[in-house]
């Protein structure tokens, strides 16, 4: 599925990007930028491209898809171990999430997964990632 460029009309320029991905995370849009210099795509949000530091830039819409690039399970004491990925997601960024939904060994870098969002009390949406079934 292609990306589809965001209508983030209900933002000015004044705000920083953080709260706009926020918001975007709230409404179950898994959201990136993408510059309108040197279509470099970059993540996470920020005011200026890295690449050539132009403060022009779209939001645009992650179909959600990516690859394990590299996990690894936490144990905390007390509590169930869980898994934190680096996900390579299709449109070209990498983020750090949870890998959830199926026993931490079954994670394996390389695995295709899938966004769905969790809604954190005191903070809102987050991304976490499942398995795609083949």
């Amino acid at each position: 599925m292609p990306s589809a460029v965001l209508n983030v009309a209900d933002f000015t320029d004044e705000i920083h990007p953080e709260p706009v991905y926020q918001a975007l995370l709230d409404k179950g849009v898994l959201a990136y930028q993408r510059c309108d210099v040197s279509n470099d795509v970059f993540f996470p949000p920020r005011w200026l491209c890295p690449v050539c530091g132009s403060d022009t830039y779209t939001w645009e819409r992650s179909a959600g898809e990516g690859t394990v690039y590299s996990a690894t399970t936490l144990s905390p004491r007390n509590k169930e171990p869980y898994v934190v990925g680096l996900i390579d997601v299709d449109e070209g960024f990498r983020l750090m999430s949870n890998v959830v939904g199926l026993p931490v060994e079954d994670v394996t870098i390389g695995m295709r997964v899938s966004v769905q969002f969790k809604d954190v009390e005191d903070r809102g949406a987050i991304p976490q990632f499942v398995k795609v079934d083949a």
